[in-house]
């Protein structure tokens, strides 16, 4: 105590200097990153040279990954910001193809909600549907079907078309198909779609349409997309098998084709080979049958892009690329080919030939041509060049 009096308390022993903690941060860093950022507490060996220097290069690697998913992530938001769809980066973004991650949600952006339908009204014409299933079970009589409300034209188109179109959708992906993980979904869609459209029903061919939008969206939001865009001008005038306003889509198509081909326009006259043997199958499942759903998915981001136009000029870039077999083939041989295109479309030759197809004729775009022929009707020489198709078999079907 006299010790202590004179000298003062006798002092802590030593210990080990405790690692300062960082102020002011949100986070702390991961334990990865502050190992590679931060010296060694001085308790500890310090670090060589050598290992500083490679902590350095990861971190530097860890920034420049970084920086590539923040540019990754900008560009998605860009292509699925509906104000941004039409500045020149971003339309040549969609001409590369949508990041798959996205593209469900651009397409439905681009599709557009105009019939303000829910997934609520889904469900409502999905139990529509199914009831509609149950009493076609339960009894054959036509009596009780027309008690439902449904015919047996309805019964045939929500049964028996339904169920063979699906079996035949994408058949190599054996994913459509009975048993498959969404042949129900499929099914499901395409039956709220006969009950909520009755007027149109099912045509063969909307099951492609469906699937692809299936593969890229959640059921409901995949129904209010699909009903939206068969909602269109173009595809509702298809699927209603509206004549007229099919042979006006005819003649437009026809007065691009001579002014981008003329050889194989008049090789097809020639033959008497009208737009309607091979367009209509096109324009039915949106090029999705025809060619392979990786192209065809990009078909499509140009399509909600540019509208009806990019269709038929996709049409246009599919003669261009197979022009020269084209014009070695007669008629039977033509139509056959165009109705089953080769597995192996190439993509980029493909886009490179749409990209080579003009749109314009005598100064006027595709809307422009196609207006004209609304508002004046088909012209003479329209006519001479479409009347053939009126009388096609390939229309009547």
């Amino acid at each position: 105590q006299e010790y202590e009096s004179r000298v003062g308390p006798a002092t802590e022993p030593p210990s080990h200097p405790q690692p300062t903690r960082r102020k002011n941060l949100e986070f702390e860093p991961l334990s990865t990153t502050a190992l590679i950022l931060e010296d060694r507490p001085a308790y500890l060996p310090a670090k060589s040279e050598e290992e500083s220097q490679r902590h350095r290069q990861e971190y530097s690697e860890m920034v420049a990954g970084a920086k590539r998913r923040e540019m990754k992530e900008a560009q998605k938001k860009k292509l699925s910001h509906p104000y941004m769809r039409n500045t020149r980066r971003v339309r040549e973004l969609w001409w590369q193809g949508v990041p798959p991650s996205v593209r469900g949600k651009v397409w439905s952006l681009a599709i557009g909600n105009e019939l303000n339908i829910t997934p609520e009204l889904y469900e409502i014409f999905l139990s529509r549907a199914k009831e509609k299933w149950r009493s076609f079970s339960e009894t054959s009589s036509v009596n009780e079907n027309e008690d439902c409300g449904v015919s047996l034209a309805d019964r045939e188109s929500s049964l028996d078309l339904i169920k063979l179109d699906i079996s035949r959708t994408f058949p190599s992906l054996y994913i459509f198909q009975k048993g498959g993980p969404y042949h129900d979904i499929l099914h499901s869609v395409l039956g709220a779609y006969t009950c909520y459209r009755p007027d149109v029903g099912y045509v063969q061919g909307m099951s492609f349409i469906a699937a692809v939008l299936i593969l890229n969206l959640e059921e409901a939001d995949a129904f209010i997309a699909f009903a939206n865009l068969l909602n269109k001008p173009c595809q509702m005038a298809f699927f209603r098998v509206d004549h007229d306003l099919m042979l006006k889509y005819f003649a437009a198509f026809e007065v691009f084709f001579e002014e981008n081909l003329p050889k194989l326009f008049q090789h097809f006259q020639n033959n008497s080979l009208t737009p309607d043997f091979y367009l209509i199958d096109w324009i039915f499942t949106l090029y999705s049958k025809s060619l392979p759903l990786d192209v065809a998915c990009r078909v499509w981001d140009v399509f909600c892009r540019d509208g009806e136009e990019a269709l038929f000029r996709t049409g246009l870039g599919i003669l261009r690329l197979y022009q020269d077999v084209l014009l070695q083939m007669d008629f039977i041989h033509s139509a056959q080919f165009l109705s089953r295109l080769p597995e192996n479309t190439p993509a980029h030759a493909l886009f490179s030939c749409i990209a080579n197809t003009q749109m314009i004729s005598n100064n006027r775009r595709w809307n422009q041509v196609f207006s004209a022929l609304m508002k004046d009707g088909l012209k003479e020489t329209d006519k001479s060049s479409s009347s053939s198709s009126s009388n096609s078999p390939a229309l009547r079907s």
